[in-house]
């Protein structure tokens, strides 16, 4: 029975798939983080409703780079594939949209009630 012969370049292909894939997933983020938090002008909640689309995009791409994540190394690999949930670029996601979540309600809170209370001559 004849050995099957790798590709030299299939490891090193995935390997590169995989950081732009992780490279896409940062910058996806960083798109979110923009759209929720630094749109001059506009009120709180047109800042929601493109943050609430930008996560939709963001997600896609992101857990679409964590199925990049899941392709094993090698054809016959001992160790069981990760979950989805537990690669890196989805661990990524959750613990972005977490703290952005997080920091977003935490700014408009205080944007609402504790601002108006140190700045009295404001232009609204």
């Amino acid at each position: 029975m004849p050995k099957r012969r790798v590709q030299p370049g299939a490891n090193a292909m995935l390997q590169i798939a995989k950081l732009v894939a992780l490279a896409l997933s940062i910058l996806s983020l960083y798109a979110l983080l923009v759209h929720a938090f630094f749109v001059p002008g506009s009120p709180w909640g047109d800042r929601l409703l493109d943050a609430l689309a930008m996560l939709g995009l963001t997600a896609s791409i992101c857990f679409a780079s964590g199925l990049i994540f899941e392709i094993p190394d090698r054809k016959f690999d001992p160790e069981p594939l990760p979950r989805l949930t537990h690669t890196l670029p989805v661990r990524l996601f959750f613990w972005g949209v977490g703290l952005m979540a997080v920091m977003f309600l935490l700014s408009w809170f205080l944007a609402e009630y504790f601002v108006p209370m140190i700045w009295k001559n404001q232009p609204y």
